[in-house]
């Protein structure tokens, strides 16, 4: 009788499931005969073998089942996915960068997480998507272009602006603006503030017999504490360009004061200083801040020597003539462009300093004075001075009672000026006769493109005329614009020297 040989079962790993079958063999079949592979999700049910000796064989088998039907060795993440992975999320303790390949930096920037420090990622970082997300996560509206087309820039602007917006003297530490000033100081050019906040007060104790909650308008106590003084910041912003201010307070709500508006002498001395030691500084504006014909010639004085200034914009504020007569020497020592007085107290007197200054002027192109009282005396003292003036170009004085006496002479410069592009005399009161003049005037002008005179009691007939002629104008403008003269070099249009070369 043969023995039945049983051989011994194999050790199973601990990561595989093993399944062990009893199965039957023949006599006749060889013992050396191994295991025969099957699929590892189907275990078939023991069979058993015919023949003489089926029962007295059993053979163990083993069979592995993996974990994971899907997995692959093509799905194994490169050790360079694995490393990226790795510098993204250690990135703001470790922050590696510069040493990667130009397709790694990519793949890293992707990843990283807007909300890092800017101490990490400021002086790191210059790739103008990341700052993109880092702009459009925090402000739903973005105008890049304001900002130079930087995003970079447009964050930077953007988070300086936002911390003096609401930073409260005596409050907030002054550490918080300052200590961002070696991340920063490389991208804000702009810095556009429309409020400044006061320092913080108690109510001061009700004296007998004052009971009235409204107050007195006239009775404003300057606070002990000013509004936060931008010499530090300033000086520390070496490509800084614009300045554009306001002091007041926004959404003030049921806790509105006089107090809240007022840009004290203090103030005054402060930014004045600040703006003269920028020589970066082009424009300088500051608007709806209650600034008085005296601290209009504190502010002036300091930029009586400003060579790089271009723009001053001091409109709806409180400036009269004594303000308009500093504007007017400021127009005699710099090389200012534009001069916005717009929506202030500027009356003749100060129209006609501004007029003297204007006929020896040769730098300035926009001057705007709407929404003032020069009346008539003014306006014929700034037509007088543009007889000899041949730089201005535009020129608003819209809302400052004029009549037919100032269009008039009016006329008689549009005839010989060729400078004037752009002339506004809306809200005035021209008259019909005054209108005529101005048409007579606008028959030989030919570079006026702009002529507003809009609720200026003109008549229909004169208006349409006067458009008529803008129109012309405006075509051969456009004509000049397109000939191929207008892009060729005055070498070039003259032709070459030398034909032969």
């Amino acid at each position: 009788m043969e023995e039945t040989q049983i051989t011994p079962s194999l050790s199973v790993p601990s990561w595989s499931s093993v399944s062990t079958h009893d199965q039957s063999s023949t006599a006749g079949q060889d013992s050396s005969t191994g295991p025969q592979p099957s699929k590892p999700s189907v275990i078939p049910p023991p069979v058993k073998s015919k023949g003489p000796s089926s029962g007295a064989g059993v053979r163990r088998m083993r069979r592995i089942i993996a974990e994971d039907a899907e997995w692959s060795v093509a799905t194994v993440p490169l050790l360079t996915e694995l490393c990226i992975q790795h510098i993204v999320k250690n990135f703001q303790n470790n922050p590696i960068l510069k040493q990667l390949l130009p397709e790694h930096q990519k793949k890293v920037l992707n990843h990283l997480s807007p909300d890092l420090p800017l101490a990490v990622t400021a002086n790191l970082i210059e790739d103008e998507k990341y700052w993109r997300r880092c702009c459009t996560q925090r402000w739903p509206v973005c105008h890049v272009d304001e900002h130079g087309g930087s995003w970079k820039r447009m964050f930077f602007e953007l988070h300086l602006e936002n911390l003096l917006r609401h930073f409260i003297p005596s409050t907030t530490d002054p550490e918080v603006i300052l200590n961002l000033l070696p991340l920063c100081r490389n991208y804000v050019h702009t810095i556009r503030v429309d409020q400044f906040l006061p320092p913080v007060q108690l109510p001061p104790p009700l004296r007998g017999g004052d009971q009235s909650d409204s107050g007195r308008e006239g009775e404003m106590e300057e606070p002990a504490t000013d509004h936060y003084q931008l010499g530090d910041l300033v000086a520390g912003l070496s490509h800084l360009e614009e300045l554009d201010l306001v002091y007041g307070v926004k959404d003030c709500g049921m806790n509105f004061e006089w107090n809240l508006f007022l840009f004290t002498y203090r103030d005054c001395h402060s930014l004045a200083a600040t703006v003269k030691a920028c020589h970066t500084l082009k424009i300088f504006r500051l608007t709806r801040s209650k600034v008085d014909d005296d601290k209009a010639r504190i502010l002036i004085c300091s930029l009586l020597d400003h060579a790089a200034l271009e723009e001053l914009d001091l409109s709806h504020n409180l400036i009269g003539d004594r303000g308009a007569r500093a504007a007017a020497k400021l127009l005699g020592h710099s090389r200012l462009r534009v001069l916005n007085l717009a929506n202030n107290q500027v009356r003749a007197p100060g129209a006609q300093s501004l007029a003297h200054a204007l006929a020896h002027n040769s730098d300035l192109v926009s001057l705007n004075l709407r929404l003032n009282c020069i009346e008539d005396e003014g306006g014929q003292a700034l037509a007088h001075a543009l007889q000899t003036n041949r730089c201005l170009t535009t020129l608003h004085l819209g809302g400052n009672k004029l009549s037919e006496p100032t269009a008039t002479l009016l006329s008689q410069v549009l005839s010989i000026n060729t400078t004037l592009t752009s002339v506004n005399l809306s809200c005035n009161h021209i008259g019909l006769d005054g209108g005529k003049q101005l048409l007579e005037g606008m028959s030989d002008n030919k570079t006026l493109l702009e002529f507003d005179l809009r609720l200026s009691d003109i008549a229909q007939e004169s208006e349409y005329l006067i458009g008529q002629a803008l129109s012309a104008n405006r075509e051969a403008a456009r004509q000049r614009a397109l000939s191929p003269s207008h892009f060729m070099s005055p070498a070039t249009a003259k032709g070459p020297e030398n034909p032969a070369g």
